[in-house]
């Protein structure tokens, strides 16, 4: 469920082209008066009226400092102050207002946050992480995560696949030196997570596997937890250690932390006709 927060205006015409050509917003929904404004997944609209709400504050938040600095840079001419950080709530910041008078406010987060992405944001900004934290992820949000994973389609719903996680730090230095530099990312995480399937409830050990892993590591990213998928972990030595039997199908182990850099730079990727083919 989601919920919209709405604004009296005097002034549409202005706050349309101030929210969408300057901050970036995606027009949500217009009808008669009225105009509704998305940015992330938050909802916030604006009606005409005979007078105008000014009061409170619209913030924006990033995930990085740079994108703070560059819409300062944008609205230098109606900033209050340069960009700050905030000892107390861990943030960098600044504000300014609208053409109308409103506050809005622009802001990093400097610590991991949660839940906070729309549906397309959390599909394209996921990167493998290989560097991580060393905080010990609360116990309320692995069990989130791992409810929200039980959702992952799977062939016939069989529902084969199942977790392993692993925090003995022995078995996470084994793991990470079996693949060379290719699994060193597991030994940098406080826990590893392997993401396997049964062959006694699905023919389809593979599909049902690697949609599971794919599924959890999307979830993670929507909880603020960084992955990485670390290849060709089904193998005999690797059971051995994790107590997973043989013929069993492990689709990947990964890492699972806070991320140690929260911006990760988007790789040049081709253009969408690239993918589609006749």
């Amino acid at each position: 469920m989601s919920g919209i927060i709405f604004f009296k205006t005097l002034m549409l015409e202005e706050i349309r082209k101030f929210y969408l050509d300057e901050v970036g917003c995606t027009l949500w929904l217009e009808q008669a008066d009225c105009i509704i404004f998305k940015h992330g997944n938050m909802l916030f609209g604006f009606c005409t009226r005979d007078s105008a709400d000014k009061e409170g504050m619209i913030t924006f938040f990033y995930d990085n400092k740079e994108d703070v600095d560059h819409f300062y840079a944008r609205f230098k001419d109606i900033a209050y102050s340069e960009p700050s950080y905030n000892d107390k709530y861990k943030i960098y910041q600044f504000f300014a207002h609208d053409p109308e008078g409103r506050a809005i406010e622009f802001q990093y987060f400097d610590h991991a946050v949660s839940t906070h992405r729309d549906g397309r944001q959390l599909l394209v900004s996921r990167r493998s992480v290989r560097k991580f934290k060393e905080t010990v992820i609360p116990e309320d949000i692995l069990f989130r995560l791992f409810e929200t994973c039980r959702f992952a389609p799977t062939s016939m719903n069989r529902q084969s696949y199942y977790f392993k996680i692993i925090n003995d730090r022995a078995v996470l230095e084994k793991l990470s030196d079996i693949r060379g530099s290719s699994s060193k990312p597991i030994a940098n995480a406080p826990i590893a997570v392997a993401i396997c399937s049964d062959p006694r409830l699905t023919k389809r050990l593979e599909q049902d596997g690697c949609i599971a892993a794919y599924h959890f590591l999307l979830a993670a990213w929507h909880y603020g937890l960084g992955t990485c998928w670390i290849a060709a972990m089904d193998r005999d030595d690797v059971k051995e250690w994790l107590n997973i039997p043989k013929d069993h199908y492990v689709a990947t182990i990964t890492p699972l932390g806070y991320p140690e850099k929260l911006h990760v730079a988007t790789p040049e990727r081709k253009e969408r006709d690239y993918f589609i083919r006749e």
